[in-house]
């Protein structure tokens, strides 16, 4: 079995979770490849996994590892197991406690896949070009860069003019995305498995904005209005951006592929909310007698 590893280098015991999967893959015949960034982590060598045909991907870290795991994966379908070292981990399925259960379940293809939507997001010109093309499992933002500033732009869905929108930014996310930035900026929790992209105001200057749920088969256009173009960026799943300068637009699409997360156990959406998001948590309140 050949298996991809991602990790984040800003976990302190990383070297330490890399040797013992680097000890325990022989015995599960499971072959390591690693991105290159983490060659000094591991006790021995590991080749890199570009170009490689991976049964599967470790990610290492927090769901932002998960997600750059997901990118480096763009157009195949390829399942992600998510090893959290953090502390939240929503889309995380493992810790670092439960490490040697978790490939022992990878291996005996003990896992249920679950498919989840991706956007695919495109930088245009004037003419239609694209400048910038991204895959997206969470979100992607348009805001200001440096100093915290109003954005005005137009939103289109399905080419009809939703109309101006004045904030300090817009989220368009995945089902995925919806618990992550989107949920912060007063968007809804919208379940995995509903085809559903969320566009989200950040801070909307007027009462009369609110976040909407359009069908995953939309496509959705932001235009900087005239005259507010300047120093805007966009940025894709948080970690990755770009200029968008003067005639330029953001297209937002459904993406072709699905990302496949690895999910162990019986761990549901609802039981997950209700654990890392504390939704319901009464715990704090004493009763009243």
């Amino acid at each position: 079995m050949k298996v991809g590893v991602v990790g984040n280098p800003r976990y302190r015991d990383l070297a330490s979770v890399l040797e013992r999967v680097a000890l325990q893959a022989p015995s599960r015949n499971i072959e390591l490849y690693s991105e290159e960034r983490l060659g000094r982590f591991w006790p021995r060598d590991i080749p890199p996994f570009e170009g490689v045909k991976l049964d599967a991907v470790l990610t290492f870290g927090g769901d932002g590892t998960l997600l750059r795991g997901a990118r480096l994966c763009a157009g195949e379908e390829i399942p992600l197991l998510g090893v959290n070292l953090g502390r939240v981990g929503f889309l995380t399925t493992a810790t670092r406690e439960t490490l040697d259960s978790a490939l022992d379940a990878l291996v005996a293809g003990r896992y249920v896949i679950e498919r989840r939507q991706a956007l695919h997001a495109a930088i245009k010109d004037g003419g239609g070009n694209h400048r910038v093309s991204q895959l997206v499992v969470n979100d992607l933002a348009v805001h200001k860069g440096g100093v915290a500033r109003v954005v005005r732009v137009n939103v289109f869905i399905e080419g009809e003019n939703v109309g101006p929108y004045s904030a300090d930014g817009i989220i368009v996310a995945t089902p995925t995305g919806s618990t992550a930035y989107s949920l912060s900026a007063g968007g809804p929790i919208v379940v995995p498995g509903v085809e559903a992209i969320i566009v989200t105001p950040i801070a909307a200057h007027t009462l009369a904005v609110r976040p909407l749920v359009v069908p995953a088969t939309y496509r959705v256009v932001i235009e900087p209005m005239a005259g507010w173009a300047d120093d805007l960026l966009v940025s894709f799943d948080g970690q990755t951006g770009t200029t968008l300068a003067p005639g330029e637009s953001v297209d937002v699409r459904r993406a072709d592929h699905r990302v496949c997360l690895i999910r162990l156990g019986g761990d549901g959406f609802f039981s997950r909310m209700r654990q890392k998001l504390h939704w319901g948590d009464l715990s704090e309140r004493e009763a009243i007698r």
